[in-house]
């Protein structure tokens, strides 16, 4: 943390020295000077096979087709995040992206204190008022959001579909709205296919913290299997690791989150609920290079393939023809707008 801090003091002190021949107001020139992006990950950091190696995917891809030069920053401490924000603002990178919903109300601020530089919020969870009406966003930032209960919709019918013993489980990280969303959606999916079906639904706690707590997710896991649950849908990050190895130990079935994990437990994966993050950070980057960034909400859902569910050569066999015909049946039934997912309690 106080090397961080150093950093920051050194670089704001460099900046200042920078004014001298740059306006402060003046932005890159992204045409002739190429494109850099700074990206500050979310709790769990790289290596989570989830949320954040999503985000890293997407912004290798833009350094590959975009030349873009992107620079990471993984933060420690709940400090380190907005301490790290700030350099990358400071050095007026042309997009500086926040992974995770925990960056909202610092990438807002920062978008007020540099009109001139762009700003991303991967799961923006808007500033709210007084009475609870969120503020207007920055023209500077484009909050990225999910429908995630429509992709956990499915994977909950699919999961209702394939169980034998009717009683399905769900893993969440931080006990907190956005993660209630995956919750919600999944017990729909549940009951759209199996009304009688049970779905027992636990949390690994109520802090950032809970996103990288394998014992804490193997712990609930394994309490759930031995319930009865036998396939159980986690939202938790690299706590998510900690089912998978349940699911391992006790034969059982998992589903994972935000990207494929199936190389997380062979055999043991029934399919993952995919976000399209990676899709989500190249399009910020690619529409900051071809000038057409704007601020605003951005929503992704099913209409949009924001989420989905895999199914490939690797989960085929544990997915029946019939399972899968149902399932994309309610699919086309959510994008059409015949079945509205709710999103909360």
């Amino acid at each position: 943390m106080r090397r961080l801090l150093y950093l920051v003091g050194g670089l704001l002190l460099a900046h200042a020295a920078l004014l001298f021949v740059r306006p402060a107001g003046a932005s890159r020139a992204s045409s002739t000077e190429g494109l850099d992006v700074g990206i500050v990950f979310d709790m769990g950091g790289r290596g989570d096979k989830s949320f954040n190696d999503g985000a890293y995917l997407g912004a290798e891809r833009a350094s590959r087709e975009l030349g873009a030069r992107v620079r990471f920053i993984e933060p420690g401490e709940g400090s380190d995040r907005e301490a790290g924000l700030r350099v990358l603002a400071a050095e007026r990178m042309d997009l500086v992206i926040g992974v995770g919903f925990i960056f909202s109300d610092d990438l807002t601020q920062l978008a007020k204190e540099y009109p001139n530089v762009r700003f991303a919020a991967v799961d923006y969870a808007p500033t709210l008022d007084a009475r609870g009406k969120a503020l207007p966003v920055p023209p500077n930032l484009a909050g990225l959001k999910f429908r995630e209960e429509e992709g956990a919709f499915l994977v909950g019918a699919l999961a209702a579909l394939v169980s034998s013993s009717k009683k399905v489980g769900f893993v969440g990280g931080m006990d907190f709205p956005l993660i209630h969303k995956f919750e919600i959606g999944y017990r729909a999916g549940v009951r759209a296919v199996c009304p009688d079906c049970q779905v027992i639904a636990q949390y690994a706690g109520v802090t950032p913290e809970a996103f990288r707590n394998p014992g804490k997710g193997q712990e609930l896991a394994l309490s759930q299997y031995q319930s009865g649950v036998d396939i159980i849908f986690h939202a938790a990050g690299s706590t998510g690791l900690g089912v998978f190895e349940a699911a391992r130990r006790r034969g059982k079935l998992a589903i994972g989150v935000d990207a494929d994990q199936y190389d997380e437990a062979p055999g043991h994966i029934l399919t993952s609920m995919v976000k399209g993050v990676d899709e989500a950070v190249f399009d910020a980057i690619r529409r900051t290079k071809d000038g057409s960034f704007r601020g605003g909400i951005f929503e992704l859902g099913l209409a949009e393939k924001g989420v989905s569910y895999v199914y490939d050569a690797h989960n085929r066999a544990l997915i029946p023809d019939s399972v899968r015909a149902r399932v994309e049946a309610l699919r086309q039934e959510i994008i059409a707008g015949r079945i509205a997912v709710p999103s909360t309690r």
